[in-house]
């Protein structure tokens, strides 16, 4: 980790901070939760927060940092400021013999990024298309699916730290990748707010098919030698025929994550439920599929007051009409109680929980 030197590396600008208070944060989060942040900042450039950790009467107030608000679980009224990453950009900033360097602001929206660097012809990101949320959210969850995961194809990023007000670089190992983990969910929590994001994608790129729902969408569509492109497509195709649009039913996408145990652990298992839907790991663990075992408890299409679990996967909790945050998360505690129950596994769900 180092501090940066260059384009950040100037004197903040005197700037006024468009402050609201009493804000709405209803169509900020993917839920559709009804809540109020006490205040809320737009944020365009690191110049923003800077002046946030300046102005005494801010810095002393707890930050929630916001992006497409995909990941977040408003269980009340945030008594904080809510810093909401607006900034965009993307741009190429380099190349060597194996690959691109591609940087994109914080604020630009995940797919759209996705999607850019496809039609320059740039591949790598294909599998994580239509995930919702922000560039910026996207290594603090290190987000993942079909095989593939950020940091797959990460580079660097820079990062405001509110600790000693300068602006960080962080590379992969400073990072700390996991499984839906990062840095910025431990030692940089609540310190940390990521500026832009620059990718490596790799100028040999090969397919990942390695997931089931997508090679089957790619023969469907009579493609045997697909392009990062009819990747994509067949991506969106899956995702949208298997997740709710968050326009049409608020959903936080998967709810919970695939918990990880040891092969003793998912050996037993198997031997009760041959139908077990496993994943072996390269540390001689497996993962499981969560929707599997909460399908398995009888929760697919099931609601508790206005809290679902969604008809077509049963990893994702939906809002079916004035959930209340409790309410999803009353929801969530049954569903784990039952799967801990039958299969003595306990779900740890994806989204923050913002009290």
């Amino acid at each position: 980790m180092a501090i940066v030197a260059g384009r950040y590396n100037r004197p903040a600008m005197a700037l006024p901070l468009s402050v609201r208070y009493g804000f709405p944060l209803r169509d900020h989060n993917t839920f559709g939760i009804e809540a109020d942040a006490h205040a809320y900042l737009p944020v365009l450039s690191a110049d923003a927060l800077v002046a946030v950790r300046e102005n005494e009467t801010l810095a002393g107030l707890p930050r929630l940092v916001l992006g497409g608000g995909s990941n977040v679980l408003f269980t009340r009224d945030f008594a904080g400021l809510v810093l909401h990453m607006r900034s965009i950009g993307i741009e190429i900033v380099g190349e060597d013999a194996d690959v691109t360097y591609v940087r994109a602001a914080a604020g630009e929206n995940w797919h759209r990024f996705v999607q850019w660097t496809l039609m320059q012809g740039l591949n790598g990101l294909e599998n994580l298309s239509l995930i919702p949320g922000s560039v910026g959210a996207a290594p603090i969850q290190n987000i993942g699916a079909y095989g593939v995961e950020v940091k797959d194809c990460f580079h660097a990023l820079t990062a405001f730290d509110f600790e000693t007000g300068k602006i960080l670089a962080l590379d992969k190992p400073d990072c700390r990748f996991g499984y839906r983990d990062s840095v910025f969910k431990n030692g940089l929590r609540d310190r940390a707010v990521i500026l832009d994001v620059t990718f490596a994608l790799p100028k040999r790129w090969q397919p990942n098919l390695r997931y089931a729902d997508v090679a089957q969408e790619l023969h469907a569509r009579g493609l045997a030698a697909p392009t990062a492109h009819d990747i994509s497509e067949a991506v969106i195709a899956v995702r949208t025929r298997k997740l709710p649009d968050p326009a049409v039913i608020g959903n936080a996408g998967s709810f919970f994550k695939n918990p990880v145990v040891p092969a003793m652990q998912r050996d037993a298992l198997l031997a009760r439920h041959p139908q077990l839907v496993s994943y072996a790991q390269p540390d001689g663990s497996f993962k499981l599929a969560a929707g599997w075992l909460i399908d398995q408890c009888g929760w697919k299409g099931k609601s508790i007051g206005a809290a679902g679990v969604y008809e077509k996967q049963a990893l994702v909790l939906v809002n079916r009409g004035g959930a209340s945050g409790p309410d999803i998360v009353r929801l969530a505690e049954a569903i784990q109680a039952d799967v801990s129950a039958r299969f003595g596994v306990m779900l740890e769900p994806e989204p923050v929980f913002v009290h």
